[in-house]
């Protein structure tokens, strides 16, 4: 994970901090098929050995943002369920209550159908798995939103109608933009890559100047997204650094 990452985690924990039990879901299943959304030719197909170490990655990282301890919150790996379906049964029982019509008209997908790659047919997969994730959820485990970044609405939302069809539930999507800088580039990169969640790959030191370096037309927007701060705390930073930019408090208080 990087830090483009942490505005759904920052979301997960707002929730458990609310009173709600997060579910933080790791695609053990489906990263080996892989999500076209966003995506102008096909992933590179991962190697079960490759998505398990990934899964174990995600577990420390999640943990240092999300209390897991006493089910305060759960995590689950799709592979579990995923893995174990049957192909016949789940067209059946799963693939008849979807429209092939409706499908490529999401936004996911007429990127890809546009491209010159095209879509593999694996990959169109991708929208019945993760709607059956959150079928099986709400199944098992009584989960009422999904959560997750605007290029995922399709997948989301076609989730909730096969809760509504197949088990006569209600749930919930809710998505959050790309988060931009002020200057219309994207969040998250820096000359040297990405800044990564992890120590091993991104110094602490490092992840600190990042933030550190935020622009003044950003570091408002950043306190509000990526720290618990009140936003009382937030307007008084902001006010004491309108008054000597130079010292950088917004900026501080950021990376601090």
């Amino acid at each position: 994970l990087h830090v483009g990452s942490l505005v759904p985690i920052m979301s997960l924990a707002h929730m458990q901090r609310n009173g709600h039990r997060p579910i933080a879901l790791v695609g053990g299943g489906t990263g080996l098929v892989g999500d076209p959304s966003g995506k102008t030719e096909m992933r590179k197909l991962l190697t079960e050995d490759d998505v398990a170490q990934n899964v174990l990655g995600l577990k420390s990282q999640l943990a240092r943002f999300i209390d897991f301890a006493d089910e305060k919150a759960i995590m689950v790996n799709n592979a579990d369920w995923l893995t174990k379906l049957e192909y016949i049964p789940f067209l059946r029982d799963i693939g008849r209550h979807f429209s092939v019509n409706r499908m490529i008209k999401a936004e996911s997908y007429k990127m890809r159908l546009d491209s010159d790659d095209g879509l593999s047919f694996i990959e169109f997969n991708y929208m019945l798995l993760q709607a059956y994730d959150f079928w099986y959820l709400f199944k098992h485990h009584d989960c009422k939103l999904q959560m997750g970044g605007s290029d995922q609405w399709g997948n989301i939302v076609t989730g909730t109608e096969l809760i509504r069809r197949k088990s006569q539930g209600e749930a919930f999507a809710l998505t959050c933009p790309l988060i931009t800088k002020a200057d219309g580039t994207k969040f998250g990169k820096t000359a040297s890559g990405a800044v990564w969640l992890d120590s091993a790959r991104t110094s602490p030191y490092s992840f600190y100047q990042f933030w550190l370096n935020t622009a003044d037309s950003d570091v408002e927007h950043f306190l509000k997204v990526f720290t618990f701060l009140p936003v009382e705390t937030i307007d008084q930073v902001m006010e004491e650094f309108r008054v000597s930019p130079g010292q950088r408090l917004a900026q501080k208080t950021l990376a601090t």
